[in-house]
């Protein structure tokens, strides 16, 4: 299976980036191809909303996106990573599902396949809700078949992710696939 993983921390070293290695070590274990992509540290403009992707068939703007396109397009299944930021997504993986618009028939019609990876400091489940929801809500829309959460509470640095349970089962939910 080809993998693409879209990291969005805006931090080189992070909870969410150990989570995703752990999940990339236990795809690769399995003979899994893995692509990253590193959305915290790419150039990504915003959606324009102006339509010209639907008369045209892509989006204009000349930047990282079109990598992202490209990987998506060609893998089996997608990895959304994200530290928890206000209770959401990052706001580099927002840009990213954001852009999604302008190739999103696209998607829907591969059928992909998906887990979404998220840390955050905070340690009670409320704090995850709305996250969870969008995440749902999103993989809904564009007809992603959701594969896994891994929701790590209490995972505010990178010392308490090493030392939790959610590198265990990142790692684990990299190699049941």
């Amino acid at each position: 299976m080809n993998i693409y993983v879209i990291k969005s921390s805006p931090h080189k070293y992070s909870s969410s980036g150990l989570l995703a290695d752990e999940f990339i070590k236990g795809t690769k274990e399995n003979g899994h191809s893995v692509e990253v992509f590193d959305a915290g540290h790419k150039k990504i403009e915003p959606c324009s909303a102006c339509d010209y992707c639907l008369e045209n068939g892509s989006c204009f703007k000349k930047d990282d996106m079109k990598e992202a396109e490209k990987g998506i397009l060609e893998s089996d299944m997608v990895v959304f990573v994200t530290p928890l930021y206000c209770f959401g997504v990052s706001a580099q993986l927002k840009l990213v599902w954001d852009r999604f618009y302008s190739f999103a028939q696209k998607i829907m019609d591969k059928k992909i396949k998906t887990v979404f990876i998220c840390a955050g400091g905070d340690d009670v489940d409320w704090a995850f809700e709305a996250i969870e929801l969008h995440y749902k809500t999103f993989a809904r829309y564009i007809h992603f078949e959701d594969c896994g959460i891994i929701l790590a509470k209490g995972c505010g640095t990178t010392e308490l992710t090493k030392n939790s349970k959610y590198m265990q089962d990142a790692y684990e939910l990299g190699k049941s696939l």
